[in-house]
């Protein structure tokens, strides 16, 4: 975010204004877009940056041989979809173009709310081929194999130790509008820790990551609260290896008897508010200008309401089969409030008649890994908003998509 910089970039209220490219525009259809780089522009290390290198950067994300998780984002854009798929081997057919080291046109193949936005995500940021080609796969390995087009560069990283900066990037083509000389990071684990070298005056900024810590500070004049757009949710392994997770009763069942007050209230003193959606509240608008979260809930209607939960889970267990069930939900150890959210969900969802509910805590890396291979019964994840757009979530879950990992299908949807 602070050390690269896109074609655009955001204003402090998260709007697309000018970034690299210092004007953009697009066809009557939205179907092509037209970009013009500032000119001289340079990378950190001098080499010059131009619109080559963003076409360098598009198709080797979409290149199926790079593996990017993030390559379905490119979803709309030409040809992008079929060259990951492996159906198309030509990278040059994807739709970017660049007329000249200035120029770029993008086409898509349909038009795309969401794009401009995505021109300031960094998975469309430009990169230095001539930098990357003697690297090979150790590129952003540490800081000093990487380089920066952002009014930043990321210093003192070798790959693993916990204390970083954050210096000017003497190259970047607005460096006079940098107003300090630096920021310096450190990684601590330790939640008690954190806050007592903030106490000490060793750190300007620590984030309050237990109830506790919040009860304690809420009242005083240094706390002060963030939004973010990001939504917990759970996600059930549909792919028929969990024989009771296949019934659409049952699944209506643990949706019932899951309290989102109480496990929003538990994990953050209140701060938190209780889910409605995939899409959390402020991220989007809908075409009249009200909350897409808003008009969302009128659909999904979530309650907490146990007895009907008992009803379901009954009828759901007899067309299925079973007397009994045991589902573990797993979530990440190196979460501060993964216990108690799964604490409430166990003691709620135990209440249903023949079920059995085990906790799984497991180191972050290993979550994900559980998940990318459907390793799970449920899962406690999260997804924080890539663009202010309401397919940052819901494209999560299309057949096949690489981030739903519980194999949810649904042609409808």
């Amino acid at each position: 975010a602070n050390v690269q910089q896109g074609l655009l970039s955001r204003t402090s209220s998260g709007a697309p204004k000018a970034g690299l490219a210092k004007s953009w525009s697009h066809s009557k259809d939205g179907l092509t877009w037209t970009f013009h780089l500032r000119k001289g522009l340079k990378w950190s290390n001098g080499d010059p940056l131009t619109a080559s290198d963003f076409v360098y950067a598009w198709q080797r994300t979409v290149n199926p041989k790079t593996a990017s998780q993030y390559a379905y984002i490119y979803s709309g854009i030409k040809n992008a979809d079929a060259i990951n798929s492996g159906k198309n081997k030509d990278l040059s057919s994807l739709g970017i173009k660049a007329k000249n080291k200035t120029t770029l046109v993008v086409t898509l193949e349909h038009p795309m709310p969401q794009f401009q936005n995505l021109m300031a995500f960094p998975v469309f940021f430009a990169q230095d081929k001539k930098f990357e080609s003697s690297l090979g796969s150790k590129v952003g390995t540490s800081s000093s194999k990487q380089v920066y087009s952002g009014p930043y560069k990321f210093v003192g990283w070798n790959g693993s130790n916990k204390k970083f900066k954050l210096v000017p990037n003497k190259n970047y083509w607005d460096a006079k509008a940098v107003k300090n000389k630096g920021v310096n990071f450190q990684v601590v684990t330790d939640t008690t820790a954190a806050l007592a070298l903030y106490n000490k005056g060793e750190l300007d900024q620590v984030t309050l990551s237990t109830p506790q810590q919040i009860k304690k500070y809420k009242n005083s004049k240094n706390f002060k609260i963030y939004n973010q757009s990001q939504t917990d949710y759970l996600e059930y392994n549909q792919t028929g290896k969990v024989k009771g997770l296949t019934n659409a009763k049952i699944r209506e069942a643990l949706n019932l008897a899951t309290d989102r007050k109480t496990i929003a209230n538990s994990v953050s003193e209140g701060l938190d508010s209780a889910a409605t959606g995939i899409t959390p509240a402020g991220l989007a608008k809908t075409a009249t200008g009200g909350d897409f979260a808003k008009a969302a809930a009128k659909a999904t209607a979530y309650a907490y309401n146990i007895k009907k939960a008992k009803k379901l889970f009954a009828e759901g267990m007899k067309e299925v089969g079973l007397k009994k069930l045991t589902l573990t939900i797993e979530g990440s150890s190196d979460s501060t409030v993964t216990k108690s959210t799964l604490d409430t969900l166990q003691q709620s969802w135990s209440e249903l008649p023949g079920l059995t509910v085990k906790e799984k805590l497991v180191p972050f890396k290993q979550r994900l890994l559980d998940q990318e291979n459907h390793n799970f019964d449920v899962v406690l994840a999260a997804w924080s908003a890539d663009y202010s757009e309401p397919l940052t979530y819901l494209n999560m879950f299309v057949t096949g998509g690489s981030n739903n990992d519980g194999s949810w299908s649904n042609k409808e949807y």
